[in-house]
């Protein structure tokens, strides 16, 4: 009797183990407790109301090279994402005119409050976008990826008052904690009350706002050298904006430390993170 009692316990437990709390699924899915990060094609940017798209669910074995060939940086660019965060189970925007999407920027190409600078910096963290603009013109932009829900980067208008080629973060680090998280190409652009100090620099870039409060940039060189991965780094936007704002072409030699700089160009942070269809 005692032997019958102990079976049916286990086959129990065994059952609600099966139908509660699966350890493995076939087949990829979202996860419903984060949608935000699987599901990009529910994060709302306002440049997208008139551009069509469709949303595509990443299968196993799909990459951005293997949908998209030559335009997978269209797409990578589209959603604000880096190859190394692109996996199965998770959902992408595509856009419907491939072409078309590869001058795709949200930013406007003349910003008047820009004008009476030589360079400027915009940040607009609703579009999750960085522009260069000289004397007001737009000379090139990327995605970037602000400060995540409760470290919200700060807003309002401020200068670049340091530059540090080879910077790595003091309080955070890498994924697997073998080392300060790196941030490459750091530009720093205001110091908080508390004492904390505001960079735009290299960083991973997961289709949405993700930092402690600085501003992130492709950096797939950074990524090789830190992850492994991607083998042949392409999306290098930091630094793009670094030689461009602090490079040596402005100032004398870099030598990869941390030095403080003056007359660097304006940054201004504007709007809000983006709004998450429900």
């Amino acid at each position: 009797m005692l032997r019958k009692v102990l079976t049916f316990v286990a086959v129990a437990m065994l059952f609600s183990i099966v139908v509660y709390n699966p350890s493995a699924t076939s087949e990829p899915g979202a996860n419903p407790h984060d949608p935000a990060k699987e599901d990009l094609s529910r994060v709302e940017y306002p440049s997208l109301a008139t551009i069509p798209w469709r949303a595509h669910f990443i299968k196993p074995h799909e990459t951005l090279e293997s949908l998209f060939g030559d335009d997978w940086t269209v797409v990578a660019r589209f959603n604000r994402i880096d190859r190394r965060h692109v996996y199965p189970g998770m959902t992408l925007k595509v856009p419907v005119d491939l072409v078309a999407a590869r001058s795709y920027t949200p930013l406007p190409a003349e910003y008047p409050e820009a004008k009476r600078y030589g360079k400027y910096i915009l940040i607009d963290m609703t579009e999750q976008w960085m522009g260069a603009y000289e004397h007001g013109k737009l000379k090139f932009s990327a995605p970037a990826a602000t400060g995540a829900p409760g470290h919200e980067t700060p807003v309002g208008v401020f200068h670049i008052d340091a530059r540090h080629r080879t910077h790595t973060s003091s309080l955070y680090k890498t994924e697997d904690e073998t080392g300060q998280y790196p941030m490459d190409n750091a530009m720093r652009f205001h110091i908080g009350p508390d004492n904390v100090s505001y960079w735009i620099h290299a960083r991973d870039l997961p289709g949405k706002p993700a930092s402690h409060g600085c501003v992130g940039l492709y950096d797939e060189g950074m990524q090789n050298r830190v992850y492994g991965i991607p083998e042949e780094p392409v999306l290098v936007d930091s630094q793009k904006f670094y030689a461009w704002a602090v490079g040596e072409n402005e100032y004398e030699d870099d030598t990869g430390d941390l030095e403080e700089l003056e007359g660097a160009p304006a940054v201004e942070v504007r709007g809000t993170n983006p709004v998450y269809r429900k």
